[in-house]
């Protein structure tokens, strides 16, 4: 299932620090649909620990999380 999740949506962060990746990944959760997949790459290594905090918190769903060097990859379902 993995590698045949295909993003509704995407958002760069990349290059961008706390609370910015958060706080844009909250807004544009927002603008797809429930069931949408939004992917998410950030590199502030602060995301990978709040983003998924985020999600647990909220409800939302991490269908992946990639670590590739600097660059953190994201696939959040929306869930409500």
């Amino acid at each position: 299932m993995d590698s045949d999740i295909v993003p509704d949506a995407e958002l760069d962060c990349v290059g961008l620090y706390c609370p910015m990746p958060i706080a844009m990944t909250k807004e544009e959760i927002e603008k797809i649909e429930v069931g949408q997949v939004l992917r998410v790459e950030a590199d502030d290594p602060a995301a990978e620990e709040d983003i998924k905090r985020w999600a647990k918190r909220t409800g939302h769903e991490i269908l992946k999380f990639e670590k590739e060097g600097t660059i953190l990859t994201f696939f959040i379902r929306r869930t409500k």
